[in-house]
């Protein structure tokens, strides 16, 4: 089962609620043990429940890759405790844009940041991540981790992203790019989405061939069809 359509208590934002890599999924603590259980079947990983910021909204506030996630400096000492006790590498970064998840596109190979973020922030940001990192817009909104989702293979966007966005998303990302919606026609993509390389998690709400299309366009389908 790699495809999960779902809501979180009535709320088909999933992917609010989550962050995920092909290690682990933080999820956020008010989800039920029984969804949560299916979450870690769909991406084939592990889930941890959690709060960040002492809030369940775990994918607005954490962003990263599989070297290392980032948590804004509002995160509670608490929740450090129990990232570290999951051996899951953090670094605290100090900014006033705290929605780091919302405002980052990461990857292994490069990071796409919302340009308000300052010279200072962005080095911390670079460093941290251990990658590339240009400011950038999708859709010429600057909340560029909020207008996406991706895999290691594609990044799936806002339809509004314009060719000069494309290029630059994937020659830094080295990924291609798509667009598309989730929950009847919403473009933030990360809201109603959780990813990786094993599958995905969506919206409740999500059309048929929104969801189809998330399947075919991120390489799932091709994948476990050869299997």
């Amino acid at each position: 089962m790699h495809v999960l359509t779902i809501d979180f208590n009535g709320n088909p934002n999933v992917g609010l609620y989550g962050f995920c890599t092909d290690k682990f999924c933080l999820l956020g603590s008010e989800v039920s043990k029984r969804i949560a259980d299916d979450v870690s079947k769909a991406l084939g990983v592990p889930v941890l429940q959690t709060t960040i910021c002492g809030t369940s909204l775990i994918g607005v506030f954490v962003a990263g890759n599989s070297n290392k996630i980032i948590v804004p400096s509002i995160v509670f000492d608490s929740e450090l405790e129990f990232l570290k006790k999951n051996n899951i590498d953090v670094t605290v970064i100090d900014t006033k844009l705290t929605a780091l998840g919302n405002n980052l596109l990461v990857n292994d190979t490069g990071c796409l940041a919302n340009p308000d973020f300052s010279s200072d922030v962005k080095k911390r940001i670079r460093e941290a991540l251990g990658v590339p990192l240009k400011p950038g817009t999708i859709a010429g909104l600057p909340t560029v981790g909020s207008l996406a989702a991706l895999n290691s293979d594609i990044c799936l966007t806002h339809p509004d992203i314009d060719n000069e966005e494309l290029e630059k998303i994937e020659n830094l990302l080295g990924i291609k790019v798509k667009t598309g919606t989730v929950n009847m026609g919403v473009p933030f993509i990360s809201s109603g989405a959780i990813c990786n390389d094993s599958g995905f998690v969506i919206g409740s709400v999500s059309g048929g061939p929104e969801v189809a299309w998330f399947d075919e366009v991120m390489g799932y389908l091709e994948k476990y069809n050869k299997n």
